[in-house]
């Protein structure tokens, strides 16, 4: 199963933290997690504008499951996200982790499981990056790729527009998703 996810942290630094975590199956099953021990002095005025801003306001605080579409909604420190998470991927047999631009995104998520010797049995180690697949469909480089804007590519190639808002990394994993769908048929 493919899990198309994306995380929001407090900055491109070595010692960043994570804010938030999206992850979006093929199937539509969802797991969104905030974190509520991000160091928030790391955050500058671009974090707070375009990331903190785009946390669910209505967030309730709690955690939520919703059994009939197998989504998790979860909010507390890193050691509580870890165990949701590793609760929700219980439901999957074999997961392949894809995500844009991966390289931070996919050590922070290795990084909440302790190293990459800590992931779950079921988790592909390697993570696959869409913004290779999106240089290869529109015959760019890669650099070039990384400059399109995925809303326009969203819009563009899909008929239905993702709802939510960018810098949610819900709405992100929902958008990488969406291009996948439509650039890679595998």
């Amino acid at each position: 199963m493919k899990l198309f996810f994306d995380t929001e942290f407090t900055g491109l630094r070595k010692d960043t933290t994570l804010i938030s975590i999206g992850i979006v199956s093929e199937d539509e099953r969802r797991f969104y997690a905030e974190f509520t021990d991000y160091n928030q002095k790391q955050c500058n005025d671009w974090i707070r504008e375009n990331v903190i801003k785009h946390l669910y306001a209505h967030f309730p605080k709690r955690d939520i499951f919703d059994y009939k579409t197998r989504s998790v909604t979860a909010w507390g420190d890193k050691t509580h996200v870890k165990v949701m998470l590793i609760d929700w991927l219980n439901q999957f047999d074999e997961i392949q982790f894809v995500s844009d631009v991966c390289h931070y995104d996919f050590v922070l998520l290795i990084d909440l499981f302790g190293c990459a010797f800590d992931l779950p049995q079921n988790v592909n180690p390697a993570c696959h990056d869409i913004n290779q697949d999106i240089a290869r469909h529109y015959g760019i480089s890669e650099r070039e790729a990384f400059d399109k804007s995925r809303e326009e590519i969203v819009a563009e190639l899909c008929g239905d527009p993702v709802i939510g808002r960018k810098h949610n990394a819900l709405y992100d994993a929902e958008v990488i998703r969406a291009i996948h769908k439509e650039i890679c048929h595998d």
